[in-house]
């Protein structure tokens, strides 16, 4: 199947320009072109898709009769009323964290090589993998095309750019070096993949054999159990305490295993729902900060994000207070993002940033110590930079400490529950043996 670029084309591989495109230059009042999402019939009777951009339904229909197509369904992209993109419940996201940073990379690589903004989008509409991504960088090259900042047309699809996204590419726009942006932007995507995939990759074996550990005694304690313990039923004998304990367990699994589960279920659930009132999760971020291991790591790795969204917002010129609101709501710790809030006030009323920083003890005092060194060399964002680089590494060093940590001692605490359901399986065994004999 084809598809007509943002924009049509009157003849293969010329451009047009669309009958509100027109209306735009003579009207002042005019601020965007609609894109139209279309499915039409070629003249060999194949069903053709892509995207145009027309004032109305109408004039998109006759872009596509002058290309001798058949229009079956045009329907609007974008902002519409009636477009998928509006709709957001229901809806997967368009760009996974990946696949925006590969994007934000394209779109670094395009401007920077010269290309125009709105070239750069409808190359990067081509090339997109999916109609959904399509139909969304259709929808930013039309408001582009219309005069619209790229910052604006992102703004107006927040589900996709989060607000400190579309403040980086403001900032970009404003100090006229939108490429350098976009590549310092695409840097800060994937530094930020790299160090969730590593952590998650530290913690990944060891849940799994947690959870393999967790059913296999499991299935030990509630059918092998039981079945070896149905031998020795007839005999008057006393059987070892271990082997009785055992039982114990597997007959209170065995009864009250899935009302446990159910248990677990709603506890979690309850735990959700809990969460989602502020003051509640206030206090239960607090607390998590507080555990010993996991708090550091959870600490670390939110004041690398805080300190890495802040240096790239500083150093493309966004004003302090506004890189400081917006690196706060990347913060996923409530508590943090509290102090982070209130260190904000702080530099409002006129104190320096570490100072406020420094006010707040949940903060690694790492990012106070470059703070200041950026504020008293005149390189702030060059010191937070490198303070969240090292943040980073460093809970990359515990994460994985722990993770060292964590396996053998995973294997050892199964290889010992395992012991224990074996020996009270054998002891009966053994026991009977001396019986008989």
């Amino acid at each position: 199947m084809g598809s007509i670029p943002a924009g049509g084309a009157t003849q293969p591989g010329v451009p047009i320009q669309a009958a509100a495109t027109i209306g735009a230059t003579l009207n002042p009042a005019f601020f965007s072109v609609p894109a139209y999402s279309f499915e039409a019939l070629q003249a060999d009777g194949k069903t053709r898709t892509g995207v145009v951009e027309a004032d109305t339904a109408r004039a998109a229909r006759a872009l596509l009769r002058e290309q001798a197509l058949v229009p079956l369904a045009v329907e609007p992209v974008g902002t519409g009323a009636g477009s998928l993109l509006s709709r957001p419940l229901g809806r997967a996201r368009v760009f996974s964290p990946t696949a925006l940073a590969v994007w934000t990379r394209q779109l670094a690589a395009l401007v920077v090589s010269g290309l125009p903004l709105e070239r750069a989008l409808s190359a990067l509409a081509d090339e997109a993998p999916g109609q959904s991504q399509r139909h969304l960088v259709a929808a930013l090259r039309a408001e582009v095309n219309a005069g619209s900042p790229l910052s604006r047309a992102m703004a107006q699809h927040p589900r996709e750019f989060s607000p400190v996204y579309t403040a980086v590419i403001a900032a970009g726009e404003q100090g006229g070096h939108l490429g350098t942006v976009l590549d310092k932007l695409a840097d800060d995507l994937e530094d930020r993949l790299a160090l969730k995939a590593k952590l998650i990759g530290a913690a990944l074996y060891p849940a799994i054999v947690t959870v393999m550990a967790i059913l296999i005694v499991i299935f030990l304690v509630s059918y092998v159990v039981p079945q070896v313990a149905g031998v020795f039923a007839g005999t008057k004998h006393a059987l070892p305490w271990l082997t009785v304990a055992i039982l114990a367990i597997s007959g209170f699994v065995r009864a009250w295993g899935w009302w446990l589960l159910a248990a677990a279920v709603l506890w979690a659930a309850g735990l959700r729902l809990a969460l989602k009132n502020p003051a509640l999760r206030l206090k239960f971020d607090a607390a998590w900060l507080r555990l010993p291991v996991i708090g550091r790591l959870a600490a670390g790795y939110n004041a690398a994000r805080f300190g890495g969204t802040l240096a790239m917002l500083a150093g493309a010129g966004v004003p302090i207070l506004r890189a400081l609101q917006a690196a706060a709501q990347t913060l996923n710790n409530q508590a943090l993002r509290a102090d982070a809030e209130d260190a904000l006030a702080l530099v409002r009323e006129g104190a320096p940033l570490a100072a406020a920083l420094a006010q707040k003890p949940r903060f690694p005092r790492l990012l106070t110590i470059f703070a200041r060194l950026g504020e008293q060399t005149g390189q702030l964002p060059l010191m937070l930079q490198r303070a969240a680089t090292q943040m980073g590494i460093e809970v990359q060093r515990r994460a994985m400490q722990l993770a060292t940590v964590l396996e053998p001692l995973l294997i050892v605490a199964m290889g010992v529950v395992v012991l224990l359901i074996v020996l009270a399986v054998m002891l009966p065994i053994i026991q009977l043996n001396q019986w008989v004999k």
